[in-house]
């Protein structure tokens, strides 16, 4: 069942990326078989019922959160490049994650790298280094709300 899940999943985005012609279905299959071969005897994972529901959270409540936060961010480093009087108080944060899977903790640390003014350098455990160009927090607890609370609770909901 991993085999033709994998198989499927990957010549869908193949052909989303490639175009739906008989060359590219026909090379589409080739990569995909091959990538499926390798995928599935490297990584461990399992399809559950639940995947679905999962899905569904993560384009309707997770996707909109993203992009409103991604908008804010462009906006506030927008706002700093073009006024220079702006103080920045740039530094590393030590942001702890409650999130217990890789696949979430890694999804979140993308999710705070793609924001701008944010970075996420070192994934260590329960924490995650990001550098940010204005740091607001004093404390963990307010550097988490600040930087991966909105994201943390979604993905919570989703991966765990």
């Amino acid at each position: 069942m991993k085999y033709v899940t994998t198989f499927i999943a990957l010549l869908l985005v193949y052909l989303f990326l490639a175009g739906f012609t008989v060359n590219e279905v026909i090379l589409g299959s080739i990569v995909s078989a091959v990538l499926t071969l390798i995928l599935v005897k490297r990584l461990n994972f399992r399809l559950d019922w639940k995947f679905p529901i999962r899905l569904l959270k993560f384009l309707f409540l997770y996707i909109p959160v993203f992009i409103w936060k991604l908008i804010l961010a462009n906006l506030d480093v927008a706002r700093r490049v073009l006024s220079p009087k702006i103080p920045l108080h740039s530094g590393i944060v030590k942001v702890k994650t409650n999130l217990k899977g890789d696949f979430g903790k890694l999804t979140l640390a993308n999710s705070i790298t793609l924001t701008p003014g944010t970075l996420s350098i070192d994934i260590e455990d329960d924490y995650i280094y990001v550098h940010a160009i204005d740091v607001k927090g004093e404390t963990e607890e307010e550097n988490q709300a600040n930087i991966s609370g909105p994201f943390e609770k979604i993905l919570g909901g989703i991966f765990e």
